[in-house]
């Protein structure tokens, strides 16, 4: 066990190892997909809710006027993911085909992750207000900008987009915060001093994303749908693309000079894609007998995203408990 901490797994990522073992071999179905869903929903509410509570309303005016890291974030999504996937996309395009080829490049349009990447950069003790003003502006303008970029990039044409997507980002991620603040002056003492609710509440609701991402793809049988060259092939470009995005966001943190939460910020919501945004704009966008192979990179890097944020984020926050890295 000793070894385990040394090297970043601790009691945390195993449960989060044991919950992907749990998506791929006992994928929640029917009524139990149902229900986790709806659980998923109100856990990530209850977070935000919680976030809403502890946090001065100043920083939150701090964080939406922080516009040198809102602007590094948002070129990181829109300007340099595109431009990313069109070189690994003419590199990778003869071995993943043409179906995954778009599917690639329609992951490099998507809008941030709201739910984890706001989570992990709580976990990691960065600038929380500054993360939730992000990711929320990413997918909000991503409702009209992904579409846009999709029909650049891949010549699609018009292509009407449902706003499910931001009234789930309202219903689920701004209302509950907007509450939180409301009430701050009767719940926010309560909060600060019982830092373990927010911790434990941070990390069910990524257990609860994470185990719902991998059953959803399990039970669609996401991992027969193309040929296993193909899919190992495309795994392989698709952890390219992340360490490359992730690497970048590391260094134009430190180019730039930002402090550490808000490097903080910019790696988690810079480097990340989200699934959420991008099942509803596939499907608003693409054939139905095309959305299957199109979703499937956004799938795996969805995955895998999660996967590398917890392990960082978990020794981004034992470093910063320890004081190597200044939390502020």
């Amino acid at each position: 066990m000793k070894f385990l901490k040394r090297i970043g797994i601790d009691t945390y990522m195993l449960l989060l190892i044991a919950t992907v073992g749990l998506g791929l071999l006992l994928p929640a179905q029917g009524v139990a997909a149902v229900g986790l869903k709806h659980v998923t929903f109100w856990a990530v509410a209850l977070l935000f809710f919680l976030y809403g509570a502890k946090l001065d309303p100043s920083s939150v005016r701090a964080g939406l006027m922080n516009w040198r890291l809102q602007g590094l974030t948002f070129a990181a999504t829109y300007v340099m993911f595109p431009l990313i996937g069109l070189a690994l996309a003419a590199v990778f395009a003869p071995a993943l085909g043409p179906m995954v080829t778009l599917g690639l490049l329609f992951l490099a349009v998507l809008p941030s992750t709201v739910q984890s990447s706001i989570a992990f950069t709580s976990i990691a003790g960065g600038n929380v207000p500054a993360a939730i003003c992000a990711a929320s502006l990413s997918n909000i303008i991503g409702v009209v900008l992904t579409p846009a970029l999709v029909a650049l990039l891949l010549h699609q044409g018009d292509g009407g987009v449902s706003f499910d997507a931001v009234i789930k980002i309202g219903t689920q991620i701004l209302l509950p915060f907007v509450l939180g603040q409301l009430v701050r002056r009767w719940v926010g003492a309560f909060v600060k001093k019982h830092k373990v609710l927010t911790m434990v509440v941070d990390r069910g609701s990524i257990l609860l994303i994470v185990y719902s991402a991998f059953s959803a793809g399990t039970v669609s049988g996401l991992w027969s749908k193309i040929p296993a060259a193909s899919l190992i092939m495309l795994g392989l470009v698709v952890l390219v693309f992340l360490a490359i995005v992730m690497l970048l966001m590391v260094g134009a943190g430190k180019l730039f000079g930002l402090p550490y939460p808000d490097r903080a910020v910019l790696f988690y919501c810079g480097s990340t894609k989200s699934l959420a945004s991008g099942l509803p704009i596939a499907t608003a966008l693409f054939a139905p007998d095309q959305v299957g192979a199109i979703v499937l990179p956004v799938m795996i890097y969805h995955m895998s995203q999660l996967l590398v944020c917890a392990f960082v984020s978990q020794k981004a926050a034992r470093r910063v408990e320890s004081g190597i890295v200044p939390a502020s």
